[in-house]
């Protein structure tokens, strides 16, 4: 199993999504967990998409912090 970090911002009405390792894979939704669950089933869609297409799956590398600033 891997596991891709996600970075959720939130726009105008709803949430977005998106996966720095994985480009073009993006998800909307109205609240932050309809976004999490649809970025879930976006991943494995695009994962399902790579293999099926005989192309390279990339490996999760990105990794979050937060800075504390005054």
């Amino acid at each position: 199993m891997s596991r891709y970090l996600i970075v959720i911002e939130k726009a105008n009405g709803n949430y977005s999504a998106y996966s720095p390792d994985l480009p073009g894979c993006v998800a909307t939704g109205k609240t932050h967990e309809e976004v999490t669950r649809n970025m879930q089933e976006a991943i494995e869609l695009h994962l399902h998409g790579l293999q099926e297409d005989k192309l390279p799956v990339p490996s999760p590398i990105a990794t979050a912090e937060y800075i504390a600033v005054a």
